[in-house]
């Protein structure tokens, strides 16, 4: 089945009611951003959740010392890489590796291939933000990723493309961020139950 993960969170409501749905992550971003969370916060979030929820930190050329404290402290179980990190940088965490590639021409898809370690999650390319832009991109250039390796598709989901993302590119998961939300900062649980439904579908169908 496809791996879903719903970032963004910023409240336990909202982490509840993901969890209830069946997501197997809940991303929290500690860059910034217009759902940046406190450490505090994401902290007391996690220690309602199951250790069957994986929780992954969102950081972006973040300084590594506060990178694996804030992993300590919040009790993450994997870290979402979202800038320009090198490869050398990626390697000395000890949790397990989301490295974001930005996704604008066919030459940025060659940054996959540095990182062999790591989870690949591809995302629409923008000048001025690391992510989070509620664009999607050319889901052509998915298809030539896919002969090279699995990826996390990620970059404009929603329930309403959900479906069409993954007959058409099979990815190994999808990341939602906006796609789901209310206003921003607040999910909404109706877009997040839709979400999922047409997730399992598509699973359905490409069996």
């Amino acid at each position: 089945m496809t791996w879903i993960k719903i970032c963004g969170i910023t409240n336990l409501e909202d982490a509840m009611r993901a969890v209830s749905l069946g997501v197997d992550a809940l991303g929290f971003i500690f860059a910034p951003s217009p759902r940046r969370i406190d450490p505090l916060m994401a902290r007391d979030i996690v220690r309602h959740l199951s250790p069957c929820t994986r929780k992954v930190g969102v950081f972006v050329n973040e300084e590594l010392k506060k990178v694996r404290q804030i992993a300590k402290d919040c009790g993450l179980d994997a870290l979402q890489f979202h800038g320009q990190e090198p490869r050398e940088y990626c390697r000395q965490v000890s949790l397990p590796v989301i490295k974001a590639v930005g996704v604008r021409d066919a030459e940025s898809l060659k940054e996959m291939e540095r990182f062999p370690f790591a989870s690949i999650l591809l995302d629409a390319w923008s000048t001025d933000r690391a992510g989070g832009t509620g664009r999607a991109f050319c889901w052509e250039m998915a298809l030539e990723a896919r002969k090279k390796r699995n990826f996390i598709l990620s970059g404009g989901l929603n329930p309403m493309n959900v479906y069409q993302a993954i007959q058409k590119l099979r990815p190994f998961g999808v990341d939602v961020c906006s796609g789901v939300e209310k206003v921003l900062r607040k999910k909404d649980q109706f877009k997040m139950t839709e979400f999922i439904k047409e997730v399992r579908k598509a699973d359905g169908s490409t069996r």
